[in-house]
């Protein structure tokens, strides 16, 4: 029982850590924004369809699409500025 409390301690901490994946802090210019939407739409067939069919950006809220951006980032081992191409486009659809 300790093991388990502390290996969900340990994911929580790193799941924290790392921050969101685009925080209100940051503030792309536009063309930083259409080029992350480019590279975004390129992206999201590939890696959403290794697993499951690929959904449409309109399928869930904006604010949903970080959760679960953060997840399949974690399972699909995305690089941090391929998921922030990804999750800019999902929530521009």
């Amino acid at each position: 029982m300790k093991n388990i409390f502390a290996a969900i301690l340990m994911a929580t901490l790193a799941i924290v850590s790392t921050g969101p994946i685009v925080s209100a802090q940051e503030n792309p210019s536009p063309a930083d924004q259409r080029r992350l939407f480019r590279k975004g739409a390129q992206l999201w067939p590939i890696y959403c369809n290794t697993c499951h069919n690929a959904r449409p950006g309109s399928e869930k809220a904006p604010y949903e699409w970080d959760q679960v951006i953060m997840h399949m980032r974690t399972l699909g081992n995305l690089p941090p500025e391929d998921a922030k191409a990804i999750l800019v486009n999902l929530k521009a659809r």
